[in-house]
């Protein structure tokens, strides 16, 4: 996050003292320096004191990085590929952070060689926010198991594999998981 924060102030005509001052409650005109030149890290709660003694919001202050839009050119559905009667864009995908990637290598189940899953990691309390979700889960003795999660039995996962015929597998207290989140797929 690029802040504005010193453009704003310049704008209003305020030295860093004067913005120190109007802050509540105040803080040192070096607080404020260090905050402009990102020197120290923006909290929320700083922006919002800062954009307070300033008159503004919080929006004002914050320069978001551009992020490209490809425009929509048509709607496909049963009824074929039709035109949007208004302007739309897709933004194309930009991970989360702490976000983890699968790359498929061979045709498993519904996915094909190529193919790049983005995974959310998930910690054990919420892993029931995968259920019938497809999941790598990390296995105790290194490695790791994908497949869909089919349950949740006492502290353990029971998982179904993508591949019809193949027996279903149980593991037993995984400190994560991830569930896929995004499928990339390169035609």
């Amino acid at each position: 996050m690029i802040t504005a924060i010193r453009e704003v102030r310049r704008a209003k005509g305020m030295t860093l003292d004067d913005v120190a001052r109007a802050c509540c409650p105040p803080t040192t005109p070096q607080t404020i320096g260090r905050l402009e030149m990102g020197t120290r890290t923006v909290s929320l709660p700083w922006l919002n004191r800062i954009a307070a003694a300033l008159g503004c919001t919080a929006t004002d202050l914050v320069t978001l990085p551009v992020r490209e839009t490809l425009p929509v050119a048509a709607l496909l559905g049963p009824r074929g590929a039709v035109a949007p009667r208004t302007a739309r864009v897709v933004s194309p995908p930009c991970a989360a952070p702490g976000m983890m990637a699968v790359t498929v290598t061979g045709a498993v189940g519904e996915y094909r060689a190529g193919d790049e899953l983005w995974c959310e990691p998930l910690g054990p309390d919420r892993f029931a926010e995968a259920m019938n979700r497809d999941i790598l889960v990390p296995r105790s003795a290194g490695g790791y198991v994908f497949a869909r999660l089919a349950g949740l039995p006492g502290d353990g996962l029971h998982l179904l594999p993508l591949e019809p015929g193949a027996a279903g597998v149980t593991v037993t207290a995984p400190a994560w998981i991830a569930r896929v989140a995004r499928l990339v797929r390169t035609l």
